[in-house]
């Protein structure tokens, strides 16, 4: 994507609609699954994903476990349940955004 800075304002809603898929998971992996579900090209730093993951726990929307894995301690990040309700109002959301977007950016065609 030639702009990172569209998707700046979605991580959270990206990040939670992972969850949703994929129960938990840890933050490296996060990064890998947003490279491979767009072939590339979206690409979450480290530097962006972190305090995202961060907030969302400060919410209350994700909680962490700690697992040993090998010799070292990985972070899973998992959604509580007040994190699932939030994910299915986000998406409704995002759902929305794009639906005007798409009416602005190309009247004759729709998402529908």
């Amino acid at each position: 994507m030639g702009n990172q800075k569209l998707f700046k304002g979605s991580l959270q809603t990206i990040i939670l609609k992972l969850l949703v898929s994929n129960d938990k998971m840890y933050g490296y992996e996060i990064t890998q699954k947003v490279k491979e579900l767009t072939k590339g090209e979206l690409q979450i730093t480290e530097g962006a994903l972190y305090p995202a993951l961060h907030k969302l726990e400060a919410d209350g929307l994700l909680e962490v476990e700690v697992a040993k894995v090998g010799n070292r301690l990985r972070k899973y990040y998992k959604l509580t349940e007040s994190g699932a309700k939030e994910t299915a109002s986000k998406l409704a959301e995002m759902h929305e955004f794009l639906r005007t977007m798409q009416q602005l950016v190309n009247p004759k065609f729709s998402l529908e």
